[in-house]
């Protein structure tokens, strides 16, 4: 595991808000239902929000995961103190996506996710701890929450709803209060986990004016990155062998191509802005990176403004340096044609 020493206080739950919410009908107020939320955006920066189900990108072998996860302690540049993050040891292919997942908080037991300590043993109360299952009639049953997920944090919500006639307001009116209370346990090990969670307060007794409680639980899952296939076919005259490559979601297309020994700088296509030859700078100003998309253009991110502006009288190319493959998590065929000009010869 790939940590170095950092002192750690217990954890202790957090009073993260309460918020006072005013409705004139009950109907009005809301309640948080059984749900599961992905944020793989987040990573896979311009892939766009997922169109289809991540967890058809979930690794099959829980021996896999356990080898995949590292702890690093990191600082940002806007931050002062140094914390914890939980990561993937191939970066190149994996990701580890935050999964939040959201359900009723049952009386009369507990959270109800069995744990598993893979890496520990420290003083400070690092480590790294894994889901290894769900208690059958827990809370959690039932849910989004796989073996070999890492529990980051834990929320408790609580709502309270009150009548005007309850607490001397206005007739009819209907007030929803709102608390949430939270622990961070992302990186810690088996025991600081625990702690962490038992830490948070215990279900409203009976009588109690809170009606609703629930459990918001993030995660940490592996998946590996969605696949784009990338068939290349260049025009006669260059004499080349069509080929192709392997992108994963989110990567930029000219960007991707150039890593992987592909130039795109047509010979005979003039720049937009100078109406002369040149090369791509990746700013999308010209038009030499443009390629003919015969397949799977619905892989790509939509055209912005001004790329839709330099290509409105060729409707099937695209600015390479402003295309994302893979967009919304999707996998599938790409086939493009490259040097487009040279083609109309």
């Amino acid at each position: 595991m790939n940590v170095s020493c950092f002192n750690m206080k217990r954890p202790a739950y957090v009073w993260i808000s309460c918020v006072v919410l005013f409705a004139t009908r009950a109907e009005a107020l809301s309640t948080p239902s059984q749900t599961a939320k992905n944020v793989a955006t987040q990573i896979l920066q311009g892939a766009g929000a997922a169109e289809v189900d991540l967890n058809q990108y979930n690794l099959d072998s829980l021996e896999q995961i356990e080898a995949e996860w590292k702890a690093n302690l990191v600082q940002k540049v806007t931050e002062k103190e140094v914390r914890p993050n939980l990561d993937v040891q191939s970066e190149r292919t994996l990701f580890a996506d935050r999964v939040q997942v959201t359900f009723p908080r049952k009386k009369d037991s507990g959270l109800g996710i069995q744990l598993v300590e893979i890496a520990g043993g420290r003083d400070d109360g690092l480590g790294i701890t894994l889901v290894s299952g769900l208690v059958k009639g827990g809370s959690a049953d039932g849910m989004d929450i796989i073996p070999g997920d890492s529990i980051t944090n834990v929320a408790i919500l609580r709502q309270r709803r009150n009548s005007g006639d309850d607490n001397d307001g206005p007739p009819g009116l209907v007030s929803e209060v709102q608390e949430e209370f939270k622990v961070n346990t992302e990186c810690l090990s088996y025991d600081a986990t625990v702690n962490a969670i038992l830490s948070l307060p215990p279900p409203t007794s009976s009588s109690s004016n809170y009606i609703d409680e629930f459990y918001c639980v993030t995660l940490k899952r592996i998946r590996r990155k969605p696949k784009i296939s990338v068939n290349l076919r260049y025009p006669p005259s260059q004499g080349e062998p069509d080929e192709t490559l392997e992108l994963f979601a989110g990567e930029n297309l000219r960007q991707g191509m150039l890593l992987r020994g592909v130039k795109l700088n047509d010979p005979l296509a003039k720049r937009f802005d100078s109406k002369t030859g040149g090369n791509c700078g990746a700013g999308g100003l010209c038009r030499t990176c443009a390629v003919t998309i015969t397949r799977g253009a619905e892989l790509l991110n939509p055209q912005r403004a001004a790329e839709k502006q330099m290509l409105e009288d060729t409707p099937r190319l695209r600015l390479a340096c402003k295309a994302i493959v893979g967009y919304g998590m999707r996998e599938g065929d790409l086939t493009i044609n490259v040097n487009p000009r040279s083609w109309a010869e």
